[in-house]
């Protein structure tokens, strides 16, 4: 097989389920915005809403709303639609008909060793449903129908990359062809996980009970300010070295959301703020966290009060989807030998 040269091209999405939190913005919004401004990649962002509905039964109407607030989102975060193609998955046909294809390719075996398909199912697996346990496969086709040279990941989802890499190698080997690149995981950045103000040591959520534990995307600049001076610290003044945070799960958290929100290194903030106690630092992370997240909430606001100009948007990026999309399906559709 020759060496084929791909486009640059990210792809990487969120699926709509809801009550997007600072974690969102951190951990995935701002890499985004920041791969999209790079201007090294042509970006595509997505709505994955075929998989918000492999879980659990879905309320329509509330679908349709956490769909056009992801992208409200998106867009308010700093994804612009004339620098990148946005789209919500299930105007693109092509993602789920590659799909079907990757299931015929990727084994049994491959899906039942996916982490996330044990945790999700649980010991209840044979009532799971099987777009659940197919789910990996509907996510390669997803960066694969682009043929996605990167796509930026959180640890949680790196398994699922790995399965994507293995897909596009068997596809490759199985009809002899070099026609899928083998994508690369993209993590970087200090709060690429970010943790719930009330605990350290658990995944800032939209789940958690306590609204206290995370900053929600549509807070306003008071909210914001209260969540932070409130957020849970320990006693001891800030360390001026990183292995100093080590065993203090709150004061890493307070840090590395500094640092994210402030474009630093962990080690650059503690540089500045070494030996400060709590009191001094929340109030410059609150001012911090107002500046940078409470124009976000305020634009989602805007958006969402006219959500025909945001259903014109996904329309328009469904069909520049598609110009890159339906050329790659014909092609996967002769190298497989369907007619047509």
């Amino acid at each position: 097989m020759t060496d084929t040269t791909f486009t640059p091209r990210v792809f990487s999405g969120i699926q709509p389920s809801g009550g997007l939190t600072l974690g969102n913005y951190l951990g995935a919004m701002k890499r985004f915005v920041d791969m999209q401004d790079e201007g090294s990649y042509q970006t595509v962002y997505c709505m994955v809403d075929l998989h918000a509905i492999t879980a659990k039964f879905q309320d329509p109407a509330t679908l349709r709303h956490n769909t056009r607030e992801l992208a409200a989102g998106f867009i308010a975060a700093g994804i612009d639609p004339a620098k990148s193609i946005l789209i919500n998955q299930s105007q693109v046909p092509e993602h789920a008909q590659l799909a079907w294809i990757f299931n015929c390719v990727a084994r049994m075996g491959w899906m039942g060793r996916m982490t996330q398909w044990k945790d999700k199912a649980g010991k209840n697996a044979e009532a799971a449903s099987l777009g659940l346990f197919a789910y990996p496969a509907l996510m390669a086709a997803d960066i694969l129908i682009y043929h996605a040279t990167h796509v930026p990941v959180g640890e949680d989802q790196k398994q699922h990359l790995e399965l994507t890499r293995d897909i596009a190698a068997k596809f490759n080997h199985d009809y002899g062809v070099d026609f899928f690149p083998l994508t690369e995981p993209v993590i970087e950045g200090a709060a690429t996980r970010v943790m719930s103000l009330r605990d350290g040591s658990k995944k800032m959520s939209k789940s958690d009970p306590s609204d206290a534990s995370r900053i929600n995307l549509t807070d306003d600049a008071d909210t914001i300010a209260k969540k932070i001076r409130k957020a849970k610290t320990d006693p001891d003044a800030l360390p001026s070295e990183v292995e100093g945070l080590k065993d203090r799960p709150e004061a890493r958290n307070l840090v590395n959301i500094y640092a994210a929100l402030n474009d630093q290194t962990v080690e650059q903030v503690l540089a500045e703020v070494g030996g400060q106690q709590f009191g001094t630092f929340k109030p410059l992370l609150a001012d911090l966290a107002v500046a940078k997240m409470s124009p976000i909430s305020t634009r989602m606001a805007e958006l969402m009060a006219d959500t025909a100009e945001i259903d014109r948007i996904l329309a328009h990026g469904a069909t520049q989807a598609r110009e890159i999309t339906a050329p790659i399906l014909k092609k996967t559709y002769e190298i497989v030998g369907m007619v047509g």
